[in-house]
């Protein structure tokens, strides 16, 4: 899978411009609420649960244009409850976002 390093600046500089601080806010925002979704991925014990975390890290990752993590989590909706390979590859690619 493809991963774009720059979308996540990109999105957030075109919705905020030039304010860089604002920007590394959002940031953070984003990167909290993004693993929230997947620490309740790896808490959810039935499908109802985990279909819901799924849906929202996809909604949140289609609101910044990351398409990759979009992916993943359409890609985790489609597997089974607590599947610890689809769990590794997100926190893989929250990783390397907040490491840009």
């Amino acid at each position: 899978m493809s991963y774009d390093p720059g979308a996540l600046d990109a999105a957030l500089a075109a919705a905020v411009g030039d304010d860089t601080a604002l920007v590394a806010d959002l940031r953070v925002a984003f990167l909290e609420s993004a693993a929230r979704q997947i620490d309740l991925l790896g808490r959810a014990r039935c499908d109802a649960n985990w279909h819901l975390a799924a849906w929202r890290l996809k909604g949140l990752a289609a609101s910044f244009g990351l398409t990759s993590l979009m992916a993943l989590a359409e890609e985790a909706a489609q597997s089974a409850p607590g599947d610890p390979k689809i769990l590794r590859r997100l926190q893989a690619t929250l990783d390397m976002l907040a490491r840009d």
